[in-house]
């Protein structure tokens, strides 16, 4: 009779530790979703801006075409990309595409002090803080399951759901050995 209700429990115990570890990595799983979406939703509400933008510096500047074909095209790859990569690798395109652009309007001092202009550029300031918060949200999320998916006995469960590690979202090489340099700071 004891061993009986030693074997009912054991089992019980293992139950309790597989629906555990299933429903942790099923909400991980779905955070990291979450998290996409968001930077998907963000990165959209960006897209929507840069067309407005495009078409009040080209008001300006009517022959900078390459720069104007460079954001377009950047923004295409965007919505063509498929992997969490390829659109990070687009997304890196069209922000030096727009950094471009913006070095384009530098030259234009009639389109710097246009309000419409200014707006716009506030806007996008803004945007990118929220897709740089989202980005990170998502590689912390990316992080606990990745975590979860290698470690014992979750990565157990994880196998039997045949849940693979997600990517992380990166900075493209190039962003990344600017951020290295030191900011060079001159005065008069």
């Amino acid at each position: 009779m004891a061993l009986e209700w030693i074997v009912i429990g054991i089992v019980a115990l293992v139950a309790f530790v597989l629906v555990y570890y299933f429903n942790a990595l099923v909400t991980l799983k779905n955070r990291v979703e979450n998290a996409w979406s968001q930077i998907d939703v963000q990165l959209k509400r960006r897209f929507d801006l840069i067309p407005n933008l495009v078409e009040t510096v080209r008001g300006y500047a009517k022959h900078e075409k390459g720069t104007f074909e460079m954001v377009a095209k950047a923004r295409s790859a965007y919505m063509n990309a498929g992997s969490v990569k390829e659109k990070g690798d687009a997304n890196n395109m069209l922000t030096g595409a727009l950094k471009t652009l913006f070095a384009v309007a530098e030259a234009y001092p009639q389109l710097r002090a246009s309000e419409n202009f200014k707006e716009l550029q506030d806007e996008l300031s803004s945007m990118e803080s929220k897709i740089a918060f989202s980005r990170q949200f998502y590689n912390d999320n990316v992080m606990a399951l990745n975590t979860m998916l290698e470690t014992f006995p979750s990565n157990i469960v994880a196998g039997m759901m045949r849940l693979a590690p997600k990517e992380y979202y990166q900075t493209d090489e190039g962003e990344r050995k600017a951020m290295q340099k030191a900011p060079k700071v001159e005065f008069g």
